[in-house]
């Protein structure tokens, strides 16, 4: 159990006004995909505090967002979390930076790990509209940016993103959500020609 303190700590951060996407709302879609799948995680605990850290500290013009998060959480979660436990939270907010499960971990945790960031993912595979959503909220956190400049970075991360082989590591997310996902991606990459 996460104290409540330690929450609403959390959603003061989720509220700051340089967020648009990564605010509380993302957080409650992550926790309803985790309750649903909660059973296929070998160590929930860890997970979910990973879950409620991993966006903690976010600057769209800082590349140390995830450390951040990270040690924000070790931080915070001091005393309230086994010393292994903690350490796999940590893991898994650190593999957000690349969205890659991390070597050295154990067959369970590295399982744990990439559901985890399938479900970070899950908004690639949600319904039109939900998606658009998502791309006019990353637009206005990224709205610094020139918009030739964000039409090519954007372009290269979504058709990264579609040039994977598998988009979600775990059987689960990728029968949810590739077939999905990959319609967006599409839609997306298409839309940024006319973005202005």
């Amino acid at each position: 159990m996460i104290p409540a303190p330690l929450i609403s700590a959390l959603r003061a951060r989720y509220d700051e006004p340089q967020r648009h996407y990564h605010s509380w709302h993302h957080i409650e879609a992550l926790l309803r995909h985790y309750e649903r799948w909660k059973e296929q995680f070998h160590r929930p605990q860890p997970v979910l505090w990973a879950l409620y850290w991993h966006d903690a500290i976010y600057d769209p013009r800082a590349k140390d967002n995830e450390e951040l998060s990270a040690r924000l959480l070790e931080q915070d979660a001091q005393g309230h979390l086994p010393a292994d436990e903690l350490a796999l939270a940590a893991a898994i907010v650190r593999a957000t930076a690349v969205h890659k499960v991390p070597e050295g971990l154990s067959p369970e945790d590295s399982a744990d790990t990439a559901l985890f960031l399938d479900l970070d993912l899950s908004i690639l595979g949600a319904p039109e509209a939900v998606y658009d959503r998502y791309e006019a909220d990353i637009r206005k956190e990224y709205a610094f940016v020139p918009i030739e400049a964000y039409r090519a970075g954007r372009g290269a991360i979504l058709k990264g993103f579609l040039a994977r082989e598998r988009l979600y590591m775990t059987e689960t997310a990728h029968t949810a959500w590739d077939g999905q996902a990959r319609l967006n991606l599409s839609r997306a990459i298409a839309g940024l020609e006319t973005l202005h």
